[in-house]
């Protein structure tokens, strides 16, 4: 956290202007509520909520079903659950009944083993047990990170991406590293279980043309 860079300082813009080049979703994480165990950039996210008409999914500090049902209620589509969904799989899985469509699971990856509370904490649990667990529970999808690639540039780990995305039923979304368009070539070409692809730094540092990564996902699609 001592050393976040900051791209913008209003994030309600960078959501307009992620809307504006065409994007369909929005991916969205509360970096201190995740160290925290709660939401701590709440009025920045409901201003993104009010600025937008796309899709949004938010992770980060939601641990209850209280804070699972206040974002739903707020305007967020679907919700990432990623600690909870180590420490109490039934809550989650209760959720994804309740709200059917609108409840992922976060696995945060490091190693092959999970890692949880803002990524300070490594589990016992692989990330392909952690998935398995949830196999007809009704979750709308798994966001898969390989936390050693996260914002480093090295390109995303598209073997482990593509093997849990056939281990599983649940669609995956791959995370974590994505570093130019072939990277999302070699991601939505390698297993048609990948549903999408987050795309952070590269967007920012103007590595990814958002158009030619639209494209190309498009048309691997």
């Amino acid at each position: 956290m001592a050393q976040a860079t900051v791209f913008n300082d209003d994030p309600a813009a960078q959501a307009r202007a992620f809307e504006t080049a065409g994007f369909e979703y929005l991916h969205l994480v509360d970096l201190n509520g995740a160290f925290a165990g709660h939401s701590v950039n709440a009025p920045a996210i409901r201003d993104i909520l009010s600025a937008i008409k796309i899709p949004l999914q938010l992770g980060g500090g939601i641990r209850d079903r209280e804070a699972i049902e206040s974002w739903l209620a707020a305007g967020v589509t679907r919700v990432i659950l990623g600690t909870v969904a180590v420490s109490d799989p039934a809550l989650v899985s209760e959720a994804a009944r309740a709200h059917p469509g609108r409840i992922a699971v976060g696995i945060d990856a490091r190693n092959g083993k999970v890692a949880v509370k803002g990524w300070a904490e490594e589990s016992t649990v692989s990330a392909l047990e952690l998935a398995k667990r949830f196999e007809g529970a009704g979750v709308a999808a798994i966001i898969f990170t390989d936390i050693s690639r996260d914002g480093m540039m090295e390109g995303a780990n598209v073997e482990s991406t593509a093997a849990l995305a056939r281990a599983v039923s649940i669609p995956v979304i791959a995370s974590g590293g994505v570093n130019s368009v072939q990277d999302i070539e070699r991601l939505c070409g390698n297993s048609a279980a990948i549903a999408g692809v987050v795309i952070g730094r590269a967007l920012y540092d103007g590595r990814i043309d958002p158009a030619q990564a639209l494209m190309t996902a498009r048309c691997q699609g």
